[in-house]
């Protein structure tokens, strides 16, 4: 029986989404416990919220302000630090959502939304994402910037980021999927300032010039070892009614999930039910 159990979990484990991710900062714990440390200057600018969402239940808004300081550095910032697992020769795919509020400010300078930032306390970080005007833009070490695209406003964009983290610009390199699509293929570049370490910054830092209000939301943060981990976002949860819905229709669900394939992150109904079955065959194997 031991054996028969063992090579049915042979067979399952392997295809199970979970298997090769590392963290996940999606806020469906409804709060920020998911990150190290937040650096704002009140609550009400790193704000978990339920509306809008891309996934899940929850998301997070940041809003900043001019004045906005809470580090007593350069610029203008409210955000989120996670100390991951980035080392020297590490490879890793993260994939996020984000969202420019309607009313997002353009203005010719920098508004990082997302960044990996060095241990060191000054200077442009190694990898950036930002709005510069009306494009956005993904900067690494030297100031290279392989990719661009327009601002769009009001509505979610999907990332998909891999990097080898590496000083060495023959080590390392980044690759990137946006809204679907391959943009940028295998672009060989120095990931890491020499003898740094790197942790990545979520929310909105910007400079202090900057006056009106700037909101951006952030969802389904997750970083994995392999692309097939962050392929599919976690699953929405049904929204269950109080009460029947007319003519007895199936309960809504949220109209901008993509349909999903194989095995989810939660581990889909599928190698449930083949344990069940497995419970049922050893229970024969028993009463033998």
């Amino acid at each position: 029986m031991r054996a028969i159990l063992v090579s049915l979990l042979a067979i399952l484990m392997p295809g199970m989404a979970w298997a090769g991710i590392v963290w996940r900062g999606d806020f469906e714990t409804g709060d920020i416990s998911q990150y190290t440390r937040a650096q704002r200057v009140s609550a009400d600018r790193l704000q978990v919220v339920q509306s809008p969402v891309r996934q899940g239940r929850y998301a997070l808004k940041a809003t900043v302000r001019q004045g906005d300081d809470p580090i007593d550095s350069s610029g203008n910032r409210n955000e989120l630090v996670y100390q991951g697992y980035e080392k020297e020769g590490s490879e890793y795919y993260y994939r996020w959502q984000v969202m420019f509020a309607p009313d997002y400010p353009s203005a010719k300078t920098w508004q990082v939304f997302t960044q990996w930032h060095h241990d060191g306390c000054c200077g442009a970080p190694p990898v950036e994402f930002f709005v510069y005007g009306e494009e956005l833009r993904l900067t690494l070490t030297d100031s290279v910037t392989p990719w661009t695209t327009k601002l769009e406003r009001g509505v979610w964009q999907d990332f998909i980021f891999h990097v080898k983290w590496s000083p060495d610009p023959s080590v390392g390199f980044v690759e990137l999927w946006h809204n679907g699509q391959r943009v940028l293929p295998r672009y060989a570049h120095a990931t890491m300032n020499p003898g740094d370490g790197i942790y990545l910054k979520l929310g909105l830092y910007r400079g202090d010039t900057v006056q009106p209000v700037g909101v951006v939301y952030h969802d389904g943060f997750v970083q994995a070892t392999r692309l097939e981990d962050v392929l599919t976002p976690a699953p929405v949860p049904p929204v269950i009614p109080t009460s029947p819905p007319d003519g007895g229709s199936s309960p809504p669900t949220n109209p901008e999930e993509p349909p999903r394939v194989g095995c989810s992150s939660s581990g889909g109904p599928l190698w449930v039910i083949a344990l069940l079955g497995l419970g049922g065959l050893l229970r024969r194997v028993r009463r033998r």
